[in-house]
């Protein structure tokens, strides 16, 4: 399966605008946008620079708009709404294919008989965007002209021009731009091209989803320069945004190190999984690429080629949660075993208290900790680092570290997380606070707050014991003290047992008593390596969650039969956060509850046939990658981020993993 579009999708409007691209640079910048050229979002935009790499995501170069003069003939290839909800310059009309190149989009713009290409793509490492125009069939020259609409914010924000006031000053082969004295220059060049300092606003473009999110719905942007080239048949110009002063100008070369770039990541690839890449559909091709692009570096003092995972595009940053669910998938899975260490070196830094951080701000240094969870996913990722590479050093290096975190979880730390002598259970939780996966809050409302013992986290708690005895073993350290904690989970995790239903409840002593709800989070119980269920429960668990909560995406987050079931997701934050946890399917899940059926029912063929319908998702959303969350209710609708990384890692780390049964 390709990805390749023609005009059945890229000259239907309502088609092609919910299909978004995206492009990254490794160090937290991207670039995205519609396949229409159409902004429906905020987060759109041609470069969003990370200025502090990985944080501090600016909007500086929003967009493009192209025309053409092909003989007598005017043609204008951009698409704009404007508030009120109008259509200007219908430009999507001339597309006659939009394709993925790798994870570069590809445009074919038809001219009257004139065939013209565009590409975008991003330098690896640096805050760089290249467009390149190609024309690849004429029958005399074309002149090409590129509005440049550019910004200056914080990309969760909104412009509103107001006469704003921005220096654009003309240099070799283009434009410098600062939008006040202490901002930091950003050029607009393009060699071969003649490029024109403008300086006009233009207001009120509608964003469609962001209206959809209940948010504001109108920005402005600043129309900053204008380019003009001449192409003959078969010559190319390069458009290039950077915030560097004198980036490579030269588009083809800078093509060819980007597609260099992905081939290498492929190579690594098939020489780590062998024959399973011989038969691997072009799909989970398509995954490998997309792996990379949640790959940031995170360079910290003691660790300056550190490394990190942005958690989705647009708006996630890296959350330590996300990132250590995501490890394995990502990393592991492609070949790039050197990337697992350098991530779990740079968390190691930020252990405090016996807590990973749930997530590192946008805007200043101090992490946050409120999770229970990301911590013991990093036992679990250091364990699949450690299979897949036998690296004791490392293994002793941060083992203190770990065994700090049991002793600290075994006294208690912060947000009453502590180990309940009375079974050996993990509690967790306190009035206001969301510390499961489970964690949207809207001011002060927790939407599932899940105070007391949840059934994931004792589960994740079993198996990071179970995973000390093991590497106490292995560096010759004292280990039964972890068995016996891992002993007398097993015999308690009974009390998780709802005999009369046939599967787990979902938190044990919880202000409010027994949470019974069917909920997806009692999975990790079957697809953990160690399962503190019986055999016959866990196809039971499995069983429950075949029949309630799964869907072609996912499963769903609560039972349909429940009363608070939400199987739509959308409207104001009160809306969407109130169904985030509430029936919403997520994607990542499909991962455990494939690896949970192979395991129960011992059947390969068909455990992948539950990750099969992620291939026709590729198409859809975020093009080229999985998205976030889907509608419980059919058609399963795509929401959130249309690239997620634990929903991609989850994924590829399932396909494979079931392909070695």
């Amino acid at each position: 399966m390709s990805i390749d579009f023609g005009r059945e999708i890229c000259g239907t409007l309502a088609a092609a605008e919910t299909r978004e691209w995206l492009v990254t640079n490794g160090i937290g910048g991207y670039a995205a946008g519609t396949i229409t050229g159409l902004l429906t979002r905020r987060y759109h935009g041609l470069l969003i620079a990370a200025l502090k790499p990985p944080q501090q995501r600016t909007l500086l170069v929003t967009k493009l708009d192209e025309s053409v003069r092909y003989g007598k003939e005017f043609y204008s290839l951009s698409t704009n709404r404007w508030v009120g909800g109008f259509v200007c310059s219908n430009g999507y009309h001339h597309i006659e294919r939009f394709f993925l190149e790798g994870t570069v989009p590809v445009w074919r713009f038809a001219c009257g008989d004139a065939l013209l290409e565009k590409r975008v793509w991003m330098q690896q490492g640096a805050n760089t965007t290249y467009v390149q125009y190609h024309l690849q069939r004429a029958a005399q020259p074309l002149t090409l002209t590129l509005n440049a609409m550019v910004n200056y914010r914080d990309y969760h924000s909104d412009t509103q021009g107001n006469n704003w006031h921005m220096s654009v000053d003309s240099i070799g082969k283009g434009v410098c731009i600062s939008a006040y004295p202490e901002a930091t220059p950003f050029y607009l060049l393009c060699r071969g091209a003649k490029a024109t300092p403008m300086h006009n606003w233009y207001y009120d473009y509608e964003l469609a989803v962001e209206r959809d999110r209940g948010l504001n719905d109108r920005e402005d942007h600043l129309h900053a320069a204008t380019f003009e080239a001449t192409l003959h048949p078969g010559e190319s110009v390069t458009f290039i945004a950077s915030t560097d002063a004198t980036p490579n100008l030269d588009g083809e070369t800078a093509l060819r190190a980007q597609h260099a770039h992905e081939q290498r990541l492929l190579d690594r690839w098939k020489i780590d999984q062998g024959k399973q890449t011989d038969g691997a559909p072009t799909w989970i091709r398509h995954l490998v690429l997309a792996a990379d692009q949640f790959i940031v570096n995170r360079s910290q003092p003691n660790n300056p080629n550190g490394k990190t995972i942005v958690a989705g595009y647009p708006w996630f940053g890296d959350w330590g949660r996300d990132t250590m669910i995501s490890l394995p998938g990502l990393t592991l899975t492609t070949g790039r075993p050197e990337i697992a260490r350098s991530i779990i070196q740079t968390y190691a830094l930020h252990i405090d208290q016996g807590m990973l951080p749930n997530r590192f701000p946008d805007v200043g240094e101090t992490p946050e900790y409120n999770t229970v969870d990301a911590t013991l996913w990093y036992f679990l990722a250091i364990q699949s680092y450690y299979n897949a590479t036998d690296d004791r050093d490392l293994l002793h290096d941060i083992f203190p570290a770990l065994a700090e975190i049991i002793d600290w979880h075994c006294r208690g730390t912060r947000y009453h997380i502590h180990l309940d002598p009375a079974d050996g259970l993990l509690y967790a939780g306190e009035a206001g606070a969301q510390l499961t996966w489970m964690d949207s809050k809207v001011g002060d409302w927790v939407v599932t707050p899940r105070i007391g013992k949840p059934v994931e986290i004792n589960a994740l708690w079993y198996n990071a014991l179970r995973i000390m005895a093991k590497f106490a073993r292995q560096i010759g350290r004292p280990y039964r003290e972890y068995d016996a904690m891992a002993d007398r989970v097993l015999a308690r995790f009974s009390r998780f047992w709802n005999e009369s239903e046939g599967y787990c409840y979902d938190v044990l002593d919880s202000p409010d008593g027994t949470e019974a709800a069917l909920r997806p989070n009692q999975i990790f119980a079957v697809s953990l390596p160690e399962s503190p269920l019986t055999t016959a429960q866990q196809k039971s668990v499995v069983d429950a969650c075949s029949r309630s909560l799964l869907t072609s995406y996912g499963l769903r987050s609560l039972s349909p039969s429940h009363p608070s079931y939400q199987g739509h997701y959308g409207g104001s934050q009160l809306q969407r956060d109130g169904a985030y946890h509430q029936g919403t399917a997520w994607g990542w899940l499909m991962g455990a509850f494939a690896i949970a059926h192979l395991r129960v029912y011992n059947n390969p063929a068909k455990a992948r046939e539950f990750l099969e319908p992620m291939a026709n998702h590729l198409t859809n959303h975020g093009v080229g990658s999985l998205s976030e969350i889907f509608d419980g209710d059919a058609p399963m609708t795509p929401r959130g981020c249309f690239a997620q990384a634990w929903t991609v890692a989850e994924v590829l780390r399932a396909w494979f993993a079931i392909g070695q049964v």
